[in-house]
């Protein structure tokens, strides 16, 4: 079955408390908050938040802000990968979203809690406070992958400033939010979206759209890291970006293949198996008589790369690098507004 990549998983949080009133304000919380735990620690608290650090999506922490603070401090990784945390007092009066805010959806948290407990949400982040488009958050949405963190720092801090954002897009843009502005070129941009590598002015803010679909074709046996050599010399010949890689595809016949489950684990990227009908099924693809042969279709990566993106934009015609066949197609991607609830 094609899935592109894996559909995300509910967000499970854990509701701290350390005092009776804390406990009663938790379970109050829990009841209208799906996937949330309350858990009551007295004692060994940092030992306690440590162990379940990785296990939660985010914190609501009912509790002084100062001890939340020094507790979470050694625990911190990156705004990519920490969990939210929210703090508040144990009347529910003030909701404070104090880490991940953007993309560990603790403003949003934030919000969500004080509407229960009819308090007040307390939101820093400079974007939200001025009411101009979190570029992180909407970045995200749009499934696009900053190229470099520290420039997308900048990058919102220049929208906050400045009131507007200029982008340059390579992909199709049905609508933006109010304070983007389509660029005149590249050159005119404060950011770009593109696939492509090289060729951009310096400093640039580059988000790749994640809408390539890698397909790969292997002799049986093949090892992981002559798949991940194939793959990286096919992007890089070919002036392309690995975060703009979507998803892998292949013959269902190596869905127990070693070395390339082995590879998309390490890449992160899911793989979508299609049966020989489906791969013969679409036109305009290179014939291999070696692989209808051993496989029964009339070709591997280019067909799989075509079924998983829907549509007939191949960009990269089958090459092989030993044992391994690389193609690569685009999937159609459409950049919006966000929603009016998002």
């Amino acid at each position: 079955m094609a899935t592109g990549r894996p559909e995300p998983k509910p967000r499970r949080i854990a509701i701290l408390a350390v005092t009776d009133g804390g406990h009663k304000l938790a379970a109050s919380i829990a009841k209208a908050l799906p996937n949330a735990a309350v858990i009551v620690e007295r004692t060994g608290l940092a030992q306690r938040l440590s162990s379940l650090w990785l296990e939660y999506d985010g914190f609501v922490c009912i509790m002084a802000a100062g001890i939340v603070a020094r507790l979470i401090a050694p625990l911190l990784k990156g705004k990519k990968t920490d969990p939210c945390v929210v703090v508040l007092d144990e009347a529910g009066r003030f909701v404070v979203s104090l880490l991940s805010g953007h993309l560990g959806g603790g403003n949003k948290l934030a919000h969500h809690i004080a509407a229960i407990t009819g308090g007040q949400a307390v939101i820093t982040t400079a974007s939200d406070i001025s009411g101009h488009t979190a570029l992180d958050l909407w970045a995200r949405q749009q499934d696009l992958v900053a190229e470099d963190d520290r420039l997308l720092t900048q990058a919102s801090a220049r929208l906050v400033n400045h009131g507007s954002l200029r982008l340059h897009a390579e992909v199709t843009v049905h609508s933006l939010p109010e304070d983007f502005i389509l660029a005149n070129g590249p050159d005119d941009a404060d950011c770009i979206v593109s696939a492509r590598l090289g060729g951009w002015p310096k400093n640039m803010l580059l988000l790749r759209p994640r809408n390539l679909v890698v397909g790969i074709g292997c002799n049986r046996g093949t090892g992981r890291e002559q798949i991940e050599a194939a793959f990286n010399e096919a992007l890089a010949n070919n002036n392309m970006s690995e975060l703009a890689v979507r998803n892998l595809a292949s013959i269902d016949l190596k869905n127990d293949e070693e070395g390339l489950l082995a590879f998309a684990e390490s890449q992160g990227l899911a793989i979508d198996f299609y049966g020989k009908e489906q791969l013969n099924a679409i036109a305009g693809v290179s014939w291999s008589e070696a692989v209808l042969r051993a496989t029964g279709a009339v070709g591997v990566a280019e067909p799989a790369a075509l079924c998983s993106a829907g549509g007939d934009n191949l960009i990269v015609r089958k090459m092989k690098c030993k044992d391994v066949t690389i193609a690569i197609a685009r999937a159609p991607f459409t950049l919006s507004a966000p929603a009016p609830e998002a």
